[in-house]
């Protein structure tokens, strides 16, 4: 394999670079939004999950005393 100079290889990430598709702002804003509901709902399971795990573990406790 042939080893690339630092020129050629600035070249080429140049040419890469130029390959880029950004996305629009109405799909930056979009994927921002998706993201902000799903931690939210995320969040909102997870604590759902440990207040009954946290419940569980506390009426065991009860129990074992």
């Amino acid at each position: 394999m042939a080893k690339t100079t630092p020129l050629e290889f600035i070249r080429q990430v140049q040419a890469e670079t130029k390959k880029v598709v950004w996305p629009t702002w109405k799909e930056t804003w979009m994927t921002g939004v998706m993201v902000a509901i799903m931690t939210t709902i995320l969040a909102i399971f997870f604590f759902g999950v440990d207040s009954a795990f946290s419940a569980i573990v506390g009426q065991l406790l009860k129990l074992a005393q």
